[in-house]
């Protein structure tokens, strides 16, 4: 393996880094956006339970605020349950915003990386061919180790940017789709919240109360 590596010439440094990072994002975004650790299962539920009671005290929202992004959506929604529908609309909009923000960490990354690879591994082809063409041009034809050592370059570089860049595409595209996903579901869950607060919407709620505690 380290001899592939060195065959390939310098520009494989920057394409391995480019691996090391990528595949640390993607570890660390398949841990992060776990269904179960973004959206939690009930939290509507035990929020309406809370308010039917009573209990929706400001040490709850807090536990609530702390325990998911979508409960930290729902608590700037319940931090002003006493005003209109509008204003809690408008804050769980702006923190929402502000949670989309941090579910996307580390994508642009992730999208450079899937750009950039196959061009670093393109620019190693085309600096291979011109070491080809350099020693055609210097000492013929007749000396087929040295041509082959810039050929080897050349296709060594352009596989490992592609080895590189395809993986980093799909997980782009697939953590995009993903988050994209989350959204919506967030979405329907403050807006279902807001009803339930409102007293339009009880009876698709009421069922759920006996999911576990929040926390």
């Amino acid at each position: 393996m380290f001899e592939i590596v060195k065959s390939g010439g310098w520009l494989m440094v920057p394409i391995i880094l480019c691996s090391i990072v990528a595949l640390a994002i993607i570890g660390e975004r398949l841990w992060s956006l776990q269904r179960k650790r973004i959206i939690p299962k009930h939290l509507v539920a035990q929020i309406w339970h809370l308010q039917s009671k009573g209990q929706l005290t400001p040490e709850q929202i807090n536990t609530i605020r702390n325990s998911s992004p979508l409960g930290r959506v729902l608590a700037s929604g319940l931090a002003n349950v006493n005003n209109s529908r509008e204003v809690m609309k408008e804050s769980i909009e702006e923190t929402g915003r502000h949670v989309v923000h941090e579910l996307e960490r580390y994508l642009n990354t992730l999208g450079t990386i899937a750009a950039i690879s196959p061009l670093l591994g393109l620019l190693g082809t085309v600096i291979g061919m011109i070491k080809v063409f350099s020693v055609i041009t210097s000492q013929g034809v007749g000396n087929p180790a040295v041509l082959a050592g810039g050929i080897s370059e050349a296709l060594i570089t352009t596989a490992a940017g592609l080895t590189v860049a395809i993986p980093a595409l799909i997980a782009h595209r697939y953590f995009r789709g993903l988050i994209d996903s989350l959204v919506v579901y967030m979405e329907q869950e403050a807006i279902k919240m807001v009803e339930v607060i409102h007293g339009d919407r009880e009876s698709d709620i009421k069922p759920a109360t006996a999911a576990p505690a929040i926390g």
